[in-house]
């Protein structure tokens, strides 16, 4: 799959020329430490906005190691070596730089504190762009035939109302919750169009659209190249009644650019670019990730991801949105488009444990053929959800609106309502939204790996998070659970007052159940032992506790 998530045209391959004349102009370099280093997490207002140290307080989340910058002292040793620094990567202690003199690799390997270097990308393209009959792969952009649904709206949602009222997720919108209050954080390849098209006119004026990175060219222009990002834009943030209304109209927004469109190449650089733009996005304080990005293949063979690598902890964009989801952000990301070809898996990041992989559905409900699918590489349910990916109304050039068809679309219809049902509880963790989101699915009574969970419906979904009534102890949960991570047992002690029966139910990280318990709270002093535990995998679990008038849903890790 190349760049975007949208339908591909198939190609005829051709042989790849010699490599052997085609330089590497860009590398990764690792570092061996943070050191001496000028932060520290006792200090975390030098390096987080109080909106992010918010998100985590809200989460129970600590501030972490990785959460601290690179050494500044490294990366101007890295520089006085001559090579031009692109971007830092805080979560994975290093930096992507530039050069076209590989000699001064060796001077950077030499350094004290860094550990390896890698290439990333090449000067020029070994040719298999060429293959593509355009930048945007297939993608299908056509006038708007989609019937308009009967609503009960207070909103004229124009000709985007299907895709909404599919989802059920108009009633949050009647009910005063389209996305006030929430960050967005957009992930893309370029948002040309976006600053003057009429559907965004309330976002600018409104000051909904609270900066733009670019995360390719240092220093470079978001609205140049591609006007995908735009498209996906709409989908969430449109408001021109009559025309087009998204999912989550009063939302606030970054407009970030991690995908290189220019030459139409696909190198393995931006996987490490999407890792940078999310962690820019943690910082500034997003709630939620719309990625429509996916990564299996590159222009040099050696970088493609195979079969195995798709196992949730091996692709660089995977590691990060899984770091990003530990930071208590919502990462909802395309399943990708490739479900009619060889390879029909979802592509990176979306076999991530705790990433909300988003599948296409038409208007008939039903799985689209493109669709990617699962299990991933460990056995996990592929994709979690599912939404409107074939005629999907999207805004188009500088004023038009036409329909599309790929995941591209349907993950941000899901990302944007996804921000209105957390507005509308915001007690919640991220992981407590995910799984409601996957219970109140069309399958969530027998999920596969063709349509995950089904098309989420927001009202259930709103109904099953509401109607939990929390009794918070000092630090804000009703329950702890230790060790965490664990090796052979877990204990639980609650902070209720419960005198009936309850349930713990150990889940995968794919909602399946894996075993389970019930304990008498009458008698047993609020504390219970999960054990025989040590034949587990290695890996992320969930644990589901049930009592009267409450769940919660706890994330522990099997080491």
């Amino acid at each position: 799959m190349k760049i975007y998530t949208l339908l591909f045209a198939f190609v005829t391959v051709l042989g790849f020329q010699s490599l052997a004349q085609i330089a590497p102009d860009k590398y990764y370099v690792q570092f061996t430490d943070k050191d001496n280093s000028p932060y520290s997490i006792s200090n975390p207002e030098e390096f987080l906005t109080q909106r992010a140290l918010d998100r985590r307080e809200a989460q129970n989340i600590d501030v972490v190691e990785n959460d601290i910058p690179v050494n500044p002292q490294y990366l101007q040793g890295v520089a006085d070596v001559g090579v031009q620094l692109l971007f830092a990567t805080r979560w994975m202690n290093g930096v992507t730089i530039y050069t076209t003199d590989e000699s001064l690799l060796q001077d950077i390997l030499d350094l004290p504190y860094v550990q390896d270097t890698r290439a990333l990308s090449y000067i020029e393209s070994p040719g298999k762009k060429a293959f593509y009959e355009n930048e945007f792969y297939g993608e299908e952009l056509k006038p708007s035939n989609v019937e308009k649904s009967a609503l009960r709206s207070d909103l004229d949602y124009g000709e985007a109302d299907f895709q909404i009222d599919q989802i059920n997720g108009i009633p949050l919108h009647d009910a005063g919750f389209q996305g006030e209050g929430m960050v967005i954080a957009v992930l893309d390849a370029g948002f040309t169009g976006a600053e003057v098209h009429p559907v965004f006119d309330s976002l600018w004026a409104n000051n909904q659209i609270l900066g733009t990175k670019d995360f390719v060219y240092v220093g470079g222009n978001v609205f140049t190249e591609s006007g995908h990002g735009k498209a996906v834009l709409s989908c969430m943030g449109a408001n021109q009644p009559g025309v087009m209304i998204g999912t989550a109209p009063q939302a606030d927004y970054w407009l970030l650019r991690s995908e290189e469109t220019k030459d139409g190449s696909e190198n393995v650089i931006e996987e490490f670019n999407w890792v940078s733009a999310a962690e820019f996005a943690d910082s500034v304080g997003a709630d939620v990730i719309n990625s429509s990005l996916s990564y299996v293949d590159f222009d040099i063979p050696k970088w493609d991801h195979s079969y195995e690598d798709l196992d949730g902890n091996t692709a660089v964009a995977t590691i990060g949105a899984d770091i990003a989801a530990s930071k208590g952000i919502l990462v909802c990301n395309s399943a990708g488009n490739s479900g009619n070809g060889s390879f029909p898996w979802n592509g990176a990041p979306a076999d991530g444990d705790s990433v909300l992989s988003v599948g296409a559905v038409g208007t008939d409900n039903q799985r689209v053929g493109f669709s990617s699918i699962g299990p991933t590489a460990d056995g996990r349910i592929r994709p979690v959800v599912m939404a409107l990916g074939y005629g999907t109304v999207v805004a188009e050039g500088t004023s038009g609106i036409t329909w599309g068809s790929g995941t591209s679309f349907s993950s941000p219809v899901i990302a944007g309502m996804s921000a209105c049902l957390w507005q509308a509880n915001p007690n919640m963790k991220v992981m407590e939204i995910y799984e409601g989101l996957k219970e109140s699915g069309s399958y969530f009574d027998n999920p596969d790996n063709f349509m995950g969970w089904g098309i989420p419906d927001y009202q259930k979904a709103n109904s099953i998070l509401t109607t939990i009534e929390y009794q918070f102890d000092q630090t804000g949960n009703m329950a702890t659970v230790w060790p965490n991570p664990f090796t052979d047992d877990v204990n639980i002690k609650l902070y209720i007052a419960t005198q009936g029966q309850v349930r713990f139910e150990l889940l995968s990280a794919s909602g399946s159940v894996i075993t389970s318990l019930t304990a008498d709270f009458s008698s047993n002093n609020g504390q219970v032992d999960f054990d025989k535990l040590s034949k587990l995998p290695k890996g992320v679990y969930f644990l589901k506790i049930t009592a009267e008038e409450w769940v919660e849903v706890k994330r522990i890790v099997k080491q």
